[in-house]
């Protein structure tokens, strides 16, 4: 673990001008916050910050990417708060700090949408700053490192997987080959354990047998470099047991069918040399047709600059050779890392211009299965160049079609697309590009991407984007579906539906628009009960509508009373059946029956209080309510067809109030229980018509 002045001196030796005392403080402050915690293998929980912050002294970074790694870990795992962090060491280390902390707090999910939501939050932090992706992946890196101590095998595993088919791939995007590789070869080695062990041993005994045949290879090409006037460094190696496996798997063949095991990197002065050495080789060795590539005239998205070349040296043997300036060695190695020490933040901003494509795709991806598939296809694949008619070059994977290079252009160019010439001929769109092909693509006013596009694109940008467009079209195909059932099932409730029933229906639904309605009703999301429950609450209550009870005589029964004696239901309350009633008794009166909460009771102090109770048949009573609406023509006649509705005959209408744009009526009405009552509030209170409506 690094010492807190050996840190400080690292960062000082390439950045004299970095603030000792923010670097210190920072160090101090990681290890009194982590306290006694302790990692899975023993050792103090603060040597992890401390490693991770020596990683990227390593890659030279900038003093607040320092302070950010050595507390990335204080607000989630103490009670360090951003707030702190702000306070302590400012806005942007806090924000930093704030970016890696919410890709953590996600270990109670299901492990896909673990990963998919880890990944989502990645990329929307990285969008805002790189260096929260740097710090993240030194994170990882140092997390791999020490994944031996974890005890339980799944976790071990789940953690392996999540770095095989994410960080790796990012480190691989963002140019960090050094990190990409260090995490392959620590996840393969924990998710292929056999694999890995046999690789490896077939490895050792190559090297026993060869004699120095590594060493002897790379002092021939330095002879020849050198025969023709080129001063360079060439150094080789055996490529990694991952990258093996992985090619085994890709061309299935075994371990003595992959020719190219040895890999040889020449670094060279300047650019002219790299060229003029890989003639120099060429006319040597025989080279393999079609495994040349040059990165150097048209670098990989992540910035990546080489020449690749495979040849054929003696004993048929095939050996990969890779030529760079020692400046591309730099930065091939370290990718953006390298580009933010070298303070060129502008090339660094040019080589994320994929990271567009990956926000884009965590816009439009349905669930975390498709978000993930996406995303591995837009950040892991070999690629291929192909230009516009203009002249413009875009980077795509390999096995791409016409139809991903229009979504690669601008995703309304794939949405509209038709047709493809590719090289000036007219083409499928299913047709794979081939390396320096010119597209033009062809649109269509009425073009929609269709479901079976899915079969032959490649780019997880294509993918994402057309499944949402087809799942859109669909959506709006069941939405209208859906208007005509809502239609139908408006004219069964006991109000005219308007604008305000609609609106107060997608409250209590928690919907936001009235499409999400049309297409829940469409999909059979919602049954038509639900709905009218939404619309009108109470109007599907369990009663006989087509019973006419108005006019029957009411059959009122109530419990508690002796035999005999008489009752009224109290004018000021206007109790019905379904209410808490009590009764108020005089000596030589009828028992006063009021509701439990009537503000009259308080005057009952002189009398007999009686706890009682509706019959169990008890039906039929006058409700009392006091209903305001807008003064405009119709509203009233809107009002009394909700009352006919409903099967209500009205005894009494008084207006009570008129202030203008509003008139209160009071109103009294026979209604055969509460829930009767209930029902006609809902649908007057849903009413364009009415602005209040209450019982009294």
């Amino acid at each position: 673990m690094l010492r807190q002045y050996e840190l400080v001196e690292r960062v000082k030796d390439y950045d004299p001008e970095a603030d000792e005392a923010a670097l210190n403080r920072a160090y101090v402050y990681t290890v009194q916050k982590h306290g006694t915690q302790k990692r899975a293998s023993g050792d103090p929980y603060f040597s992890h910050p401390i490693e991770v912050a020596g990683l990227m002294t390593d890659l030279q970074l900038d003093q607040q990417t320092i302070i950010t790694a050595l507390l990335h870990d204080t607000v989630e795992d103490t009670l360090a708060t951003i707030e702190d962090i702000d306070e302590l060491f400012g806005p942007d280390v806090a924000r930093l700090v704030d970016g890696v902390t919410k890709l953590s707090k996600i270990e109670a999910m299901p492990e896909n949408e673990r990963a998919a939501e880890n990944l989502r939050k990645f990329l929307l932090a990285m969008s805002e700053d790189i260096r929260v992706l740097l710090v993240k992946l030194a994170d990882r890196l140092h997390n791999m490192r020490t994944l031996h101590f974890i005890s339980k095998p799944e976790k071990r595993q789940r953690i392996a997987r999540e770095t095989m088919d994410i960080y790796a791939p990012l480190a691989e995007r963002v140019g960090m080959y050094e990190y990409m590789r260090e995490m392959q070869a620590l996840a393969f080695k924990e998710l292929e354990p056999e694999g890995y062990a046999t690789i490896t041993k077939r490895l050792e005994q190559l090297r026993s047998q060869d004699g120095g045949q590594v060493d002897a290879i790379a002092l021939k090409i330095k002879q020849a470099l050198a025969e023709a006037g080129l001063s360079v460094e060439v150094t080789g190696r055996e490529k990694q047991p991952y990258s093996i496996w992985h090619k085994m798997a890709e061309r299935h063949v075994s371990f003595e069918q992959v020719t190219d095991i040895m890999a040889f990197r020449v670094l060279c002065e300047d650019e002219a040399d790299c060229y003029r050495a890989l003639g120099v080789l060429h006319t040597t060795w025989q080279f393999l047709p079609g495994r040349f590539k040059d990165f150097i005239s048209t670098p990989k998205t992540n910035g990546y600059r080489s020449l690749h070349t495979s040849l054929m040296y003696e004993n048929s043997m095939r050996v990969e050779v890779q030529i760079r300036t020692r400046e591309m060695h730099r930065r091939n190695e370290f990718g953006l890392a390298a580009h933010w020490a070298y303070k060129q933040s502008d090339t660094a901003d040019g080589q994320v211009g994929w990271l567009r494509d990956l926000i884009e795709i965590v816009d439009t991806s349905h669930d975390a299965e498709e978000l993930l598939e996406h995303t591995r296809l837009a950040i892991y694949q070999d690629r291929i160049f192909a230009f516009t008619p203009k002249g413009a070059l875009f980077q795509l994977p390999k096995g791409s079609t016409a139809v991903d290079f229009a979504f690669a252009v601008h995703t309304d160019l794939g949405l509209s697309c038709v047709g493809a010439k590719i090289n000036g001929r007219h083409m499928p769109l299913r047709t794979q590009l081939s390396n320096g092909d010119v597209v033009e693509i062809i649109k269509g006013k009425n073009a929609e991407p269709q479901m079976s596009w899915l079969g032959f694109v490649v780019t997880g940008k294509a993918r994402a984007a057309i499944r949402r467009a087809v799942r859109l079209k669909e959506r709006k195909e069941v939405a209208a579906i859906g208007s005509k059932l809502f239609d139908e099932i408006a004219t069964r409730v006991p109000a005219r539906i308007g604008k305000k029933a609609i609106r107060a229906a997608l409250e209590r639904l928690d919907m936001d628009e009235p499409d999400d309605l049309m297409f829940a009703i469409g999909a059979a999301k919602l049954s038509d009960r639900e709905v009218m429950e939404a619309l009108v609450p109470g109007c599907t209550a369990d009663f006989d509508e087509d019973e006419d009870w108005q006019g029957r005589e009411k059959a009122i029964s109530i419990r508690g009373l002796t035999a005999g004696v008489g009752f009224e239901l109290a004018s000021c309350c206007h109790p019905v059946p379904g209410d808490r009633i009590v009764g108020l008794r005089r000596k030589g009166e009828p028992v006063l029956v009021h509701t439990i909460g009537c503000s009259e009771l308080a005057s009952g102090v002189d009398s007999d209080w009686l706890d009682l109770s509706w019959g169990r048949r008890s039906q039929g009573a006058i409700g009392q309510l006091a209903v305001t609406l807008y003064d405009r023509p119709g509203t009233l006649a809107e009002m009394a067809g909700i009352f006919a509705q409903n099967k209500i005959n009205v005894t009494s209408l008084v207006q009570k109030q008129l202030d203008h744009p509003f008139t209160t009526y009071e109103i009294e009405a026979e209604v055969q229980d509460l829930a009767h009552l209930t029902r006609i509030l809902s649908a007057l209170r849903v009413s364009d018509a009415v602005a209040q409506a209450d019982r009294v």
